[in-house]
């Protein structure tokens, strides 16, 4: 397996090639994101929720714009996670601010950004607290059989994707960073920043087992000893043998084998599923798994399995595909993408 400095592995597609070639985000519209957190901000507290609509600029920057002119510390500003720089994206922030006026912070605008919603509410915003996301992705200069980018669509509704990481997980040089931390060459003072490329280790380290697992047939399988993810939710059991009924309820989507978020200690899995697991992260640097044990990250799990809910497309020109589907927190739709289109980035 080949490292780069950038990304994890490279990483096998859950059913065969994409069918076709094309280009996302030919313009930031061309990637819309809005964020799902299943419920509305009460009208009253001491925290200002803003629902915010920004294009080509990241949520940090946002947030840093917004704590200067809230004239708070950027730290009172919060939200539920990050959202690519190359797309148009709607998302809610929150700023600790027991005085502030909905109805002035409604007006907040800049250049890339501008607050379509503003309302009180009784909690901060926190990090992962949000549902889902809901996408529209439009691919443009498709090339491919129709026929057969509509099979593997439909199939993906059916059966998911492999739930990878997306490259956004690694930025340019977060692995290498991370390493450099590890050996003691790079001193990181931004505990934001540390986490960020400790992360990517973390990350990359449960792409190889998840690839592993694409490989040999197994993603979205059981095996002997496996820890089993309850759907929608962070609670996992173990298994060590599979019987009918493990089987209907990996079909039905109601659970999903999951692979290693490395930390201290020893990960729940056992037997097959174990071995496995150990055999993928032996072709990594040992240091990564190092890296995340020194830092305090508990041994945690992630479902190998995305379904991709509401998904459904049309045709918006001879060679314009347009996609819409769900996606639960912490999922990448560029794990989506992957498995229609090969190049999605090429324009970007």
């Amino acid at each position: 397996m080949m490292f780069a400095t950038n990304s994890s592995i490279e990483l096998p597609y859950g059913s065969g090639p994409p069918p076709a070639t094309g280009i996302v985000r030919h313009t930031p519209e061309d990637f819309q994101v809005d964020e799902d957190f299943g419920f509305e901000p009460e009208g009253e507290g001491e925290h200002l929720w803003l629902w915010l609509e920004k294009r080509g600029i990241n949520t940090d920057q946002v947030a840093r714009h917004l704590a200067r002119l809230a004239a708070v510390r950027q730290g009172d500003v919060s939200y539920a996670g990050l959202k690519d720089r190359h797309a148009l994206t709607r998302q809610w922030f929150s700023i600790h601010l027991p005085k502030g006026d909905a109805a002035l912070a409604a007006q907040w605008h800049d250049t890339q950004w501008r607050v379509l919603r503003a309302a009180k509410a009784r909690r901060k915003i926190r990090r992962g607290s949000l549902h889902g996301n809901r996408f529209i992705i439009t691919l443009r200069e498709v090339r491919g059989d129709r026929q057969g980018i509509e099979a593997r669509l439909v199939r993906i509704a059916a059966c998911g994707v492999p739930n990878y990481f997306g490259e956004q997980r690694f930025g340019h040089d977060n692995i290498a960073r991370a390493e450099a931390m590890a050996r003691g060459e790079l001193r990181v003072a931004d505990r934001h920043l540390r986490g960020i490329y400790l992360s990517s280790l973390r990350s990359a380290l449960f792409n190889a087992v998840l690839a592993r697992r694409v490989h040999e047939g197994s993603w979205d399988q059981a095996l002997p000893g496996e820890a089993l993810n309850l759907d929608g939710t962070h609670s996992f059991f173990v298994i060590d043998a599979i019987d009918a009924t493990i089987c209907d309820r990996l079909a039905q989507g109601d659970i999903h084998p999951t692979g290693p978020l490395w930390g201290q200690g020893d990960p729940p899995s056992r037997g097959e599923a174990l071995a496995l697991e150990l055999a993928a992260l032996a072709e990594c640097p040992a240091l990564w798994q190092q890296a995340c044990g020194d830092a305090g990250m508990k041994q945690e799990r992630r479902p190998l399995r995305l379904l991709v809910k509401q998904l459904s497309w049309h045709w918006a020109g001879e060679d314009v595909l347009q996609l819409e589907f769900s996606l639960p927190a912490g999922s990448y739709a560029t794990s989506v993408v992957r498995e229609i289109a090969s190049e999605p980035y090429s324009n970007v």
